[in-house]
C-alpha cells in the first residue's frame, strides 16, 4: 500500500485492493449469499444507526460480512483525505481482519491488477450524500476491528491459561494491529467538514432524530473488548518490570497493546476536538464535565493512570493525582 505516496499512486493501491477484496467477496458469495442485515431486529439505537446487526454466522458468513465492511471501507478510502499514517494502520487492520476472518496464511498475497473500467467512488452522488455515507462507513470498520481485537485478546488470554505463550504472543500483536487502527478508521469516519458535522449528522444521533442520544457506551463491540482487555490484566497483572524480568517478550507484547488502547483515547481527545470544539457531548449527563472534551480527557486519564505500572513508559503524574482524588 503506498500511503504516502503522490495521490495519484496512492489511489492506484488502493484500487487494486479494493479489486482483490471485490474478488474475495464474490468467491464468498458464490459459497452462500450475504445475510440481509436490515431483517434483523437491531438490539440497540446504535445499531439501527449504524447498520449493524447482531447474530451467529458460519464461518464462511463471517468472513464474507467482515469483507463487506472491508469492500465499502475501501471504496471510499480511494477518495476520503485521510493522512498517510492512518491509511497504513487501518489498512493494516483490514488485511489482518481478511487473514483472521478467511484463515489465510500470511505471504499469501499476489498481485491484483484493477478492472480499467472499475468506476470512481462517489461519482454521481452528492458531496454531502458522500460525507453522510463516510460517516457510517468509517463507523462500520471501527465496529469490525473492534470486535476482531477482542477475538484476539480473548484468544491471548486462553493460550495464557493453557501455558502455551508463543500462541498468546501472536494474538497479541494481532490485537495490537486491531488497536492501533482504531483511531485511524474513527478518523477516517470523520474526514468530513466539521461544519456540515455539526449541522448535518450530529442532530442525526439525538432526539427527535432518535429516541435517546447516541453514545459510545451503545457499542456492543467495544464493550466486548474492554471486557476481553479486564480478562487479559487479571491473568497478566504484573508490573512492567516484574514481568519482563520473568517473561520479556510478553512484557513488550502487553506494553505494545496497552500503549496502543492509551493511544487511542488520546486521539479520541483530539479528534473530538476538530469536530465539536468545546460543545457538550450529545450524550453528556448534566453533573458531567464540561463539554465532550472535557470527558473523553478523563477517561483518557483514567486509563493512562491504570495501566501505568504495567507499560514501560507509563504515566505516573497522572497515576497519582488520579490516586490522590481517590483518597481525597
Amino acid at each position: 500500500m503506498a500511503s504516502h505516496a503522490r495521490p495519484s499512486e496512492r489511489s492506484l493501491t488502493l484500487r487494486q485492493s479494493a479489486a482483490a477484496v471485490d474478488e474475495l467477496v464474490a468467491s464468498l458469495a458464490d459459497l452462500a449469499p450475504a445475510v440481509a442485515g436490515e431483517d434483523l431486529p437491531a438490539e440497540s439505537i446504535s445499531q439501527s444507526y449504524f447498520r449493524v446487526r447482531e447474530c451467529e454466522l458460519s464461518d464462511q458468513q463471517a468472513a464474507l460480512h467482515g469483507l463487506l465492511v472491508i469492500q465499502r471501507g475501501l471504496d471510499d478510502l480511494c477518495e476520503a483525505p485521510l493522512s498517510g499514517a492512518d491509511l497504513a494502520l487501518e489498512v493494516a487492520g483490514m488485511r489482518q481482519a481478511v487473514l483472521d476472518l478467511t484463515g489465510a496464511a500470511p505471504g499469501t498475497d499476489r498481485d491484483v491488477v484493477p478492472s480499467a473500467t472499475l468506476p470512481e467512488p462517489g461519482v454521481g452522488a452528492s458531496l454531502e450524500d458522500v460525507w453522510s455515507a463516510r460517516w457510517l462507513i468509517g463507523h462500520q470498520v471501527h465496529v469490525l476491528f473492534n470486535v476482531c481485537a477482542a477475538v484476539a485478546v480473548a484468544d491471548a488470554v486462553g493460550h495464557l491459561r493453557h501455558g502455551d505463550s508463543g500462541a498468546a504472543l501472536i494474538r497479541l500483536a494481532d490485537a495490537t494491529v486491531y488497536v492501533r487502527g482504531f483511531p485511524a478508521a474513527m478518523t477516517h469516519a470523520s474526514t468530513i467538514p466539521a461544519d456540515y458535522y455539526m449541522a448535518a449528522i450530529r442532530r442525526t444521533m439525538a432526539p427527535p432524530s432518535v429516541d435517546v442520544p447516541l453514545s459510545g457506551r451503545q457499542h456492543r463491540g467495544y464493550k466486548l473488548f474492554r471486557a476481553a482487555m479486564k480478562d487479559l490484566l487479571a491473568v497478566v497483572p504484573d508490573s512492567y518490570e516484574r514481568l519482563a524480568a520473568r517473561a520479556p517478550e510478553l512484557a513488550q507484547a502487553r506494553d505494545a497493546l496497552l500503549e496502543a488502547d492509551i493511544i487511542d483515547g488520546e486521539r479520541h481527545v483530539t479528534l473530538a476536538y476538530s469536530m465539536v470544539h468545546l460543545h457538550r457531548s450529545i450524550a453528556q449527563k448534566p453533573e458531567g464535565p464540561d463539554n465532550a472534551v472535557a470527558e473523553l480527557r478523563l477517561m483518557r486519564h483514567r486509563r493512562a493512570a491504570q495501566y501505568a505500572p504495567l507499560i514501560r513508559f507509563g504515566d505516573h503524574y497522572i497515576a497519582d493525582a488520579v490516586a490522590g482524588l481517590r483518597h481525597s
